[in-house]
């Protein structure tokens, strides 16, 4: 391919992106594919000559499509992965350039943005400014993880090794292995599964509290476990507390564990990773109050700032204790000496990075602060919208409160109504939800001595965003149906919500029989008086 093929395949694939996401409505959410469908499809072998552009294009609708699950389609409610125009078209550029911006030698700009485009995030979401690289006098900054999860496993590393430092300074006689046996790290039953994994990874002791009715963690129960174990000889170091819980979006308070763990000389690590671009808009930023307390905090953009895939913002008070447990010094490592430049390979697992904040910086200049908050107060008014409707209809009950844009709601009865509930809404192959797990949420009381199983349908952006079916025991199972797209319209609200009706329709009849028709619940019209504001308003596009 020369420069006139790939201009010409370019703008071809262009149009193929925009047709695909303009009539996306028209595919199957989820392939009707089985495992290995595609290896006996294809030739076993590499091709040894060149094949023609249009015979690889014309694979992609006959072999790769019938398999794509469509994570940008209204009607996919499964996960949040969260793309925009913009954000395509700076990560194409990105790929152009494709430098690996590890050392600022290897490509200042990319290190240069970074630095301004992960102050400006700061700034946005109100962090203090002990979190932003403003200067030479500054100890803390922000850099582009790829994922939170590797964020929660920099926290533990760069924690630990600070616990280390510490302990060792005050008891010569204990070496490191020694010291690392003893530590014992801290999350709630609510936090993100890849604590558990962080912690498997450095070979340290976890323990997960129980939330409280609220599904917060309380610094009561927090102590009371901090002083059995300092009695045991154990060391605690490290806790992760969240703003945003993936199955409920419940908060904990900063205010009433940052105190604790300044007392407890704790590392305190903020995962908010969904809910944190909601801090754009101030009325949000309560949840942020005890942000002073915070040792490193991380959030998401591609969950509701609409940029793809990787993306993911994290922020620290001392840069210094990341870069003592990070850096590895190689010959081939380009490492500036002057002092002034940035080291983004000290501060991340990988030695390489990619230019992500490009795109970044395309996704907050093309909307602008002004835009990106009206996406996001659209959202949160589509829940409460939601949540209206939910309440409404007798067959439904919203069992814990509703935070941003986030519904959780449930079929009422026995569990076996909401589990048949979901294989039948994906089956129909209208929408689709997935299955997870889900540790032990105490808030919501038992029927009968039996499990519940919830749903939750979360409104966020340009698109609404989503359904969750959890389970209230320790390793229950749970789905989430989470409605992401980014080209919703209020036509689709109201076909996800008559496809949800009508499956609980046929589970009830199924099930219970023709007592709980739904002929006989109150079906309210969603552009009723209540509530006051227009739906309409609500759920078209803002400009940008």
């Amino acid at each position: 391919m020369d420069f006139d093929e790939y201009r010409k395949r370019g703008k071809e694939m262009v149009d193929y992106i925009a047709d695909y996401l303009e009539t996306i409505r028209q595919r199957r959410v989820y392939p009707d594919v089985q495992p290995g469908y595609l290896r006996t499809l294809v030739p076993d072998h590499a091709p040894q000559e060149s094949e023609p552009w249009e015979r690889i294009m014309a694979d992609m609708e006959t072999l790769i499509m019938p398999g794509i699950a469509h994570w940008q389609s209204p009607h996919m409610h499964g996960y949040s992965a969260i793309n925009s125009f913009p954000s395509l078209l700076g990560d194409m550029l990105a790929n152009a350039i494709n430098c690996l911006g590890f050392s600022w030698s290897t490509c200042p700009a990319a290190t240069e943005l970074e630095v301004v485009v992960t102050n400006w995030l700061g700034k946005m979401i109100g962090l203090p400014a002990q979190f932003l690289n403003t200067g030479a006098d500054t100890k803390g900054g922000g850099v582009l993880q790829n994922t939170s999860s590797e964020a929660t496993l920099v926290s533990l590393l760069s924690s630990r090794t600070e616990a280390i430092r510490r302990h060792r300074a005050i008891s010569h006689e204990l070496d490191e292995d020694e010291i690392n046996k003893r530590l014992v790290a801290y999350c709630s039953d609510q936090a993100h599964s890849s604590v558990v994994k962080g912690c498997q990874i450095c070979r340290i002791r976890l323990h997960v509290l129980e939330s409280d009715n609220n599904l917060c963690l309380r610094s009561q129960q927090l102590n009371e476990v901090i002083a059995k174990d300092k009695k045991e000889g154990l060391i605690p170091f490290y806790l992760c507390a969240t703003l945003g819980t993936t199955s409920t979006c419940s908060f904990d308070d900063l205010q009433e564990l940052g105190p604790l763990c300044h007392k407890e000389g704790i590392w305190l690590h903020v995962d908010a990773a969904y809910a944190g671009t909601a801090f754009i808009c101030p009325e949000f930023r309560s949840w942020l109050d005890g942000i002073h307390y915070v040792d490193s905090f991380v959030f998401l953009p591609c969950k509701i700032m609409m940029v793809n895939f990787y993306s993911c913002a994290m922020w620290v008070k001392d840069i210094s204790v990341l870069q003592k447990t990070l850096k590895v010094e190689q010959s081939y490592s380009v490492d500036n000496k002057s002092g002034l430049e940035i080291e983004y390979m000290h501060w991340q697992i990988s030695l390489s990075k990619r230019f992500q904040s490009l795109k970044l910086w395309f996704v907050i200049r093309n909307y602008g602060i002004d835009g990106l908050q009206k996406h996001i107060r659209k959202n949160v008014h589509l829940a409460e919208r939601f949540e209206w409707l939910v309440r409404s209809d007798e067959r439904f009950e919203v069992p814990v409160p509703r935070h941003l844009g986030m519904v959780v709601f449930r079929l009422r009865g026995h569990n076996t109504l909401t589990e048949t509930f979901l294989k039948t809404l994906n089956s129909r192959g209208r929408t689709y939800c997935a299955t997870s797990r889900f540790r032990g949420v105490s808030a919501v009381s038992k029927q009968q001595g039996a499990k519940r199983i919830m749903v939750w349908f979360c409104l966020w952006k340009d698109r609404v965003a989503g359904l969750y079916f959890f389970d209230e025991n320790i390793n229950s199972k749970h789905t989430w149906f989470l409605l992401a797209s980014q080209h919703s319209r209020e036509e689709d609200i109201l076909e996800d919500w008559k496809e949800i009706r009508e499956v609980a329709k046929l589970t009830l009849r199924e099930l219970q029989g023709t007592k709980h028709d739904a002929s006989q619940c109150h079906e309210p019209q969603i552009f009723m008086e209540q509530p006051k504001k227009k739906l309409t308003t609500a759920v078209k596009m803002g400009s940008h």
